[in-house]
């Protein structure tokens, strides 16, 4: 689950966001982990919609990521997300979601 965080940012530009894409799916699925209870849909479907909604369904996404995390100990960050990602900063909220893994699982 620990990612470096600045490797995946330097990956997602290089990339075109193709690995942000990668980094997103990887996000949702420890976010099914913590808290199964507040979301449950799986990563590839959180793409396809994302992709299909033009971004809108990314909004919602990261708002019920901010409620998720709350479960890892992390604030609820899901206004801040939303805020971030309207501005077009959702690179942002991936780097603060991540942070928040980290913590809550450091590496051995």
């Amino acid at each position: 689950m620990n990612k470096n965080i600045v490797l995946c940012v330097i990956l997602s530009i290089v990339t075109c966001g193709i690995y942000g894409l990668y980094w997103m799916y990887t996000i949702n699925e420890a976010a099914r982990t913590v808290n199964p209870n507040e979301w449950q849909m799986g990563g590839g479907m959180v793409i396809l919609l994302s992709i299909v909604t033009c971004g809108i369904f990314g909004l919602y996404w990261y708002y019920k990521m901010g409620k998720a995390f709350m479960a890892v100990g992390a604030p609820d960050n899901s206004l801040l997300y939303l805020v971030l990602s309207i501005f077009g900063l959702g690179i942002v909220n991936l780097c603060i979601m991540q942070d928040a893994i980290n913590r809550a699982y450091p590496a051995a």
